[in-house]
């Protein structure tokens, strides 16, 4: 098993670069999205915003066992899909959608990882709710990664928010460890009891994801190989920051104005 990397003050503030980058990608894309846009401009507005930081993509090519490379720098999950859509020449946004963008970028050998789920111009009264508490599980849970901590508190908070306003969580995914790579140990699932799990400590930095379902949390693997989507046809939304524990408590590395909203 891979062991969990502790970050040093200058590493982390490597990554506090690294997070802003995958902000200001994201927040570019915010900008773009409305109704009639592809989310192929969309992958093309990431690819400008990416060099225009001098920053590389984390995901284009990206491999996984048993997964074709992945040809894009963000997954696009419109409505039903859950995470890792693929953006598409042919796939138009439409009002009353809402569209997850998932995002990460290397800079200067650190990666930031960021997701939002966006409205696409005027949405329902329910979809609007659906995000809100989505990103809420998400801060609930940021709130608990903290030294002496463990894990199952952050994933109780993504569990708990979402299922007491009715919502499901993904449960064969996961959050993860970030650093020199994409991906690394722990594990941040999105289901956990309190008190449980690994100690959480100083200098652990972690992609926290809420992976919500507005139905059930069966989902199905696409065609492609990479999306995922709702068995039962129910939104799905994603909310994500890279987070890193510190002495005081956790420091939000991808924090833009786009949360505020």
């Amino acid at each position: 098993m891979q062991k969990i990397k502790i970050k040093s003050r200058s590493e982390i503030e490597k990554m506090r670069i690294s997070g802003q980058a995958a902000a200001k990608v994201l927040h570019a894309i915010a900008d773009a999205i409305e109704p009639g846009i592809t989310t192929y401009e969309l992958e093309m507005v990431s690819r400008k915003a990416i060099a225009n930081l001098n920053a590389t993509s984390s995901f284009l090519n990206y491999v996984i066992p048993d997964h074709p490379p992945f040809p894009a720098t963000i997954c696009v999950s419109v409505n039903n899909m859950v995470i890792h859509g693929i953006p598409n020449r042919f796939e138009e946004l439409q009002e009353g959608d809402i569209i997850g963008v998932d995002t990460a970028v290397n800079l200067n050998g650190f990666h930031g990882d960021n997701a939002y789920t966006f409205p696409v111009g005027k949405i329902s009264m329910e979809a609007q709710r659906f995000l809100e508490v989505s990103k809420d599980s998400l801060y609930a849970a940021i709130a608990e990664a903290k030294p002496g901590n463990r894990m199952g508190d952050i994933s109780f908070q993504l569990q708990n928010v979402a299922e007491k306003a009715g919502y499901s969580v993904l449960q064969n995914f996961a959050g993860h460890g970030i650093g020199r790579s994409l991906h690394e140990e722990p594990q941040v699932p999105a289901t956990g009891k309190p008190g449980r799990g690994i100690r959480l400590r100083p200098g652990m930095v972690l992609a926290i994801e809420a992976m919500v379902n507005e139905g059930s949390s069966s989902v199905d693997e696409m065609d492609d190989g990479w999306g995922i989507e709702t068995s039962d046809g129910s939104l799905s939304a994603l909310f994500e920051h890279t987070v890193a524990i510190l002495p005081d408590g956790p420091e939000i590395l991808t924090g833009s104005p786009i949360w505020e909203n």
